[in-house]
């Protein structure tokens, strides 16, 4: 391999490390709620034939905090999205490793780029395939999560784009 390649990998590999160490490498899922990593969603999701919502956040996001805080803890946005999906959670910062349906081993954060998650929050909706479905960058509030739920849930997006959806529904 060539020694530059080399090097950078090793800085790579001790930037994770320390991150790692210091706790700054994990990120805060909003409280009550059971997501578990992609790998083991899309697991559950082929067996359950059901969907996948994967938030991408970090630790210190103030979005993804304000998003926990308002947005998931409104009981309808609960009620709706742990019923009608299984919950995956990325870390964009992670060097958690996962294996994805194709059997390719890559970190949290390289999903995040192999899916262009270039901010946090996003989220992803996903067919039990994990074939993609929708995205949604940024903050969002409840309404919008509840939208988003009646768009990918009732099977909306098989006929029309979000933008249509949201204008005959606004």
């Amino acid at each position: 391999m060539p020694k530059i390649f080399l090097t950078r990998l090793f800085h790579i590999a001790c930037l994770s490390l320390l991150l790692g160490l210091s706790g700054a490498a994990f990120a805060d899922p909003p409280k009550g709620w059971e997501f578990m990593p992609l790998d083991k969603a899309l697991k559950v999701a082929a067996k359950e034939q059901r969907r996948v919502f994967l938030y991408f956040g970090r630790h210190g996001c103030p979005a993804c905090e304000k998003t926990n805080r308002e947005s998931f803890s409104d009981p309808r946005v609960q009620e709706h999205y742990k019923g009608h999906y299984v919950l995956a959670y990325a870390d964009s910062e992670s060097g958690k490793r996962l294996r994805l349906n194709s059997g390719e081993r890559i970190t949290e954060m390289e999903l995040g780029v192999k899916l262009k998650v270039f901010g946090t929050p996003f989220f992803y909706f996903m067919e039990p395939s994990g074939k993609p479905i929708m995205r949604a960058p940024g903050y969002q509030s409840a309404d919008e999560f509840l939208l988003f739920d009646r768009y990918v849930n009732d099977g909306h997006y098989k006929e029309q784009t979000l933008a249509q959806f949201k204008a005959a529904n606004s």
